[in-house]
């Protein structure tokens, strides 16, 4: 019933950007707390940035001044631009969907309900 596709990801050198993208179907991104999440190999999941329904955001301390996490109601879709990447950041990235109006932006995972496939991005030295 919900679905939520990302796209957008690859490969990309230290200090590159790429912009991810996440279509949600059966879901109105408007009246919802959405977030990207991040898993690096042999690390556990991280919270990188949510935004609430009236476009309220909150960030991960590390990727602050770099990242930017926006939406577009219109085409229900979920966006995180990403800046000078690092090699650190190589992760799957995973778009997230709360299931809650009360919300705000929170980088727990525990707070979403769906979730995406998950969008490769791989930062080069």
């Amino acid at each position: 019933q919900v679905q939520l596709v990302e796209s957008g990801g690859g490969s990309v050198q230290a200090g590159g950007s790429l912009r991810l993208s996440c279509t949600a179907s059966g879901y109105t991104t408007s009246r919802y707390c959405m977030a990207w999440f991040r898993q690096a190999p042999g690390k556990e999941r991280e919270g990188v940035a949510a935004i609430d329904r009236f476009v309220g955001t909150t960030y991960a301390d590390s990727v602050k001044g770099r990242f930017t996490i926006s939406k577009d109601n219109a085409k229900n879709t979920l966006f995180l631009q990403m800046n000078s990447l690092k090699p650190e950041e190589t992760a799957m990235y995973y778009c997230a969907a709360g299931a809650s109006t009360y919300c705000a932006p929170s980088l727990s995972a525990t707070r979403y309900a769906y979730w995406g496939q998950g969008a490769q991005v791989t930062v080069s030295s």
